[in-house]
């Protein structure tokens, strides 16, 4: 049996998985820095500790999974627009050609979840996961696309994601610089 829709779930697990690992290692360093300054046990007063661990995972959780979603939905609308900019591909068989690389995050998600003690294993399985897909991405789309549009596609990609990393990286900066200079001190 041949569906083009068959993998059409993939990506919802791998935001699951992906949020799940990210959640559980946040979720345990919430629990050692609560513990560190003597809240924890206050809070085991008034909760059960499996529902502390619980509401922190779940809270924790729905936050990766929302920047998760939008990053895919950022991504889906960088890889199409760059479709659209430089290939030749008017029938969308570009399209279908890429959407077996959700096998690409599937993996990774999956390594995530075992990865979730280590932080940088964990942020390393993420961007050695999004790595691949970008190779897998530009092998699938090459064939309609001349050496000009290859190159104009990658260097859209790359500059892309290197100013949106920017933006966000100075909005943060700019905004704990804000909230520590009104600080009464």
């Amino acid at each position: 049996m041949k569906n083009a829709y068959l993998t059409s779930h993939f990506p919802l697990i791998s935001i699951i998985l992906f949020s799940l690992a990210g959640s559980i290692y946040l979720e345990r360093m919430t629990i050692y820095y609560l513990q560190s300054i003597g809240l924890y046990s206050g809070m085991i007063e008034f909760f059960s500790e499996q529902g502390i661990h619980l509401t922190l995972l779940f809270i924790m959780w729905l936050f990766f999974f929302m920047f998760f979603a939008a990053l895919k939905l950022i991504a889906n609308t960088v890889n199409e627009l760059s479709l659209l900019f430089f290939s030749k591909d008017e029938v969308g068989t570009d399209l279908t050609n890429i959407r077996r690389g959700s096998w690409i995050f599937l993996i990774g998600s999956i390594g995530s979840v075992i990865a979730s003690f280590d932080l940088y294993v964990l942020l390393g399985t993420f961007l050695l996961s999004c790595f691949v897909y970008f190779i897998y991405f530009i092998y699938k789309v090459s064939v309609s696309l001349s050496a000009p549009a290859l190159i104009a596609l990658i260097f859209f990609h790359v500059f892309f994601w290197f100013a949106f990393v920017i933006a966000v990286g100075y909005a943060i900066i700019k905004l704990y610089n804000s909230l520590i200079a009104s600080l009464p001190v």
